[in-house]
Order: C-alpha cells, then sequence, then structure tokens
C-alpha cells in the first residue's frame, strides 16, 4: 500500500500542491470552504504533513510502536507489561531505537494508531500484543505493509512473524502437579476471554481435566485487575462445591485470591491451594510465598525486540517459540486437608 502523498492530496481536491499546503498549514491563500475540504481529503486517505520531510529524505524513525488496549489502571499495577517493556527497552536502546508507547481504548482506536504512525512515518514497525481469534489488525498491518511481530499465539497470525510460549503445556504441568497433591476440585480464574491466550489456556484446561476425570472443574473469566480477581474468588469459595484448588492467570489475581481466602477464614495451603501465572517478586512478597509458572518476561520482551529489528532490516523472520513458563512450588500449595494423594493412572 503506497503512502499518499501532497500531490495525491491536490488532485483530489481539484487544486495545487501550494493550496494543500497553505491549507494544511493553516496559512491564508484558501477560503475556508477549500480548507475544509482539503483537511477532509488529507484524514480520508491518511496524509499527514508531519511525515513530509521524512518522506523527501527516505530516512528511518529510529522508533518502534506498542499500542495497548488496557486500561491504564491495570497496566499500572501488572508486572508482566512493565518486565515486557523493560526488555524490549533493553534491546532497543542498545541499537539507537526508541519504543513509542500509547494506550488506546479499544481495537478500533489502536488500529487508527497504526495508520497515523503508518502515515506520519512516526515508527519503522510495531509490536502487537493480546491476539484474538480473527484479529483485525492483523489484515490491516498486512495491507500497510508495516514490519510488525506479534507477541503471542501460536496461529492466527497471518503473514506477521510472532514470538510465543506455550501456555497451553505450562498449564496442563499445574494441573497433574496439584493432582498429584490429591486434589480433585480444581478451578481457575482466567483473563480477558476473547484473548487468545485466554482461550487456548481455557481449552487445555478443560482437555486435561477432563483426561484426569476431575469433575466440575470450572474457569471464572476477569480482567486480570485485583478486584476482579477478588471478586471471582468469593464466588468460587461461597459456591457449595468450593474448589481445594484455584490456578490464577496473572499474579494480581492471585494475590488478591489470597487475601479473600484469609478474608473467609480459609487457611493456604491447608484448605486452599493457589497458583499464580507470571511469577514475579510479588509472589514471594506475601505469606505464605505463591507457588508460580514463571519465565524471564524481559528476556521475552528482549527477544521480540530482536525480530522485529531483523523485520525492519528486511530479514526473513517467522515464528519464534519461546521458552514454556516453569513451575515453581512454594508455600501457597500442598496436599488437600485428609488427602493421602493416591496414584494416578495416565
Amino acid at each position: 500500500m503506497k503512502r499518499p502523498t501532497i500531490a495525491d492530496v491536490a488532485r483530489r481536491a481539484g487544486v495545487s500542491k501550494g493550496a494543500v499546503s497553505y491549507a494544511l498549514n493553516g496559512q491564508p491563500g484558501v477560503s475556508e470552504a477549500t480548507r475544509r475540504r482539503i483537511l477532509a481529503i488529507a484524514e480520508e486517505i491518511g496524509f499527514s504533513p508531519s511525515s513530509a520531510a521524512r518522506a523527501l529524505s527516505g530516512a528511518t524513525a529510529k522508533a518502534v510502536g506498542l499500542a495497548l488496549c488496557r486500561p491504564a489502571r491495570i497496566l499500572g499495577i501488572e508486572p508482566f507489561f512493565m518486565e515486557l517493556i523493560s526488555g524490549v527497552e533493553a534491546e532497543l536502546s542498545a541499537r539507537s531505537y526508541a519504543l513509542t508507547l500509547q494506550v488506546v481504548a479499544d481495537q478500533a482506536a489502536e488500529i487508527a494508531v497504526y495508520r497515523r504512525w503508518w502515515a506520519e512515518r512516526r515508527v519503522d514497525g510495531v509490536f502487537v500484543c493480546d491476539l484474538r481469534l480473527d484479529d483485525a489488525r492483523v489484515p490491516v498491518l498486512e495491507e500497510l505493509r508495516l514490519p510488525a511481530v506479534v507477541i503471542g499465539g501460536p496461529g492466527h497470525t497471518g503473514t506477521l512473524a510472532s514470538v510465543w510460549s506455550d501456555d497451553a503445556a505450562a498449564l496442563v504441568e499445574t494441573v497433574e502437579y496439584l493432582v498429584a497433591l490429591g486434589h480433585r476440585r480444581i478451578a481457575r480464574v482466567g483473563g480477558l476471554p476473547e484473548l487468545l491466550h485466554t482461550r487456548l489456556r481455557t481449552e487445555a484446561f478443560e482437555r486435561v481435566c477432563r483426561d484426569l476425570g476431575l469433575a466440575g472443574a470450572v474457569t471464572v473469566p476477569s480482567d486480570y485487575s485485583g478486584e476482579e480477581g477478588a471478586r471471582a474468588t468469593r464466588r468460587l469459595l461461597s459456591s457449595p462445591n468450593r474448589p481445594s484448588a484455584v490456578i490464577y492467570d496473572n499474579d494480581v489475581m492471585a494475590i488478591a485470591g489470597l487475601s479473600v481466602a484469609q478474608e473467609m477464614g480459609l487457611a493456604v495451603p491447608g484448605d486452599l491451594s493457589i497458583v499464580a501465572w507470571d511469577d514475579s517478586p510479588l509472589c514471594q512478597l506475601v505469606h505464605p510465598p505463591l507457588t508460580a509458572l514463571g519465565r524471564d518476561i524481559p528476556a521475552y520482551g528482549a527477544q521480540a525486540a530482536r525480530h522485529l529489528l531483523a523485520a525492519i532490516a528486511g530479514e526473513p523472520v517467522g515464528t519464534l517459540q519461546d521458552e514454556t513458563a516453569h513451575l515453581t512450588p512454594r508455600g501457597s500449595t500442598a496436599p488437600p486437608r485428609g488427602s493421602t494423594a493416591p496414584p494416578r493412572e495416565r
């Protein structure tokens, strides 16, 4: 897809390039009606005057973009994205690249940001997070031919490069560990259900629970915040078939769940075992310290940055599988009261 030029605007508006320049820069020389028409055409075709000098010189922006469709209040407290960005920044700064970060309200706003960055040549490439099934961002980035790396998967990335980790395998390992301890009533507090990695985790959880004969295994969706994690935990612990173990899709919700269990008079791990996803330092600051699934998130971000810089340089890039999260048992998991943890058949 060819970037629009001032000549394209002039041709669409039926005026000279000089008249377009006057209109875009707010200078006299055109009528107000003509100015409005030119501005409307420029917006329609995605032309920005601020890109003109860079377009003429052929210079790169020496920056990459990351647009995040998450509430700012959640981004501020969720360690995962802070660690991911730290890894990205470390790799980019070593190559004299900058990271342009923007928080957006929805996917339509995110796509508009990509189009604006592309039209204004603000970035040389972008990271795409929180992949969805039939994600509308993928065909837009393919159309713009803007170098991009999807952080997530596998699959559903079109022709875009990606870096991903096998969340399904990590979840299976966690459930098998809890079953080996003797747990038969296991629940999960998941993340945003529309996200691909949430769906993959949910499918893996349901599959392994079915294979192991665990009746009543349930996933309660949430939004990764402590408030929603606490609400989901109260719902689970107030049910007639209260779980003896809960897996949380991030550390913030797991810590909130620990607080709710203690509030309700349940001992952790005696009455309830807790496992957190994303083993941040927070998991070791609470009592008892949380059993957690963890991997090197800064290294994951650095890997994604190297992949994107290679794509910007025109090198062939594709799908890259990063390390699978590993389970670190701590004080929040133990056999349920009265359990002898009988051997399992597989």
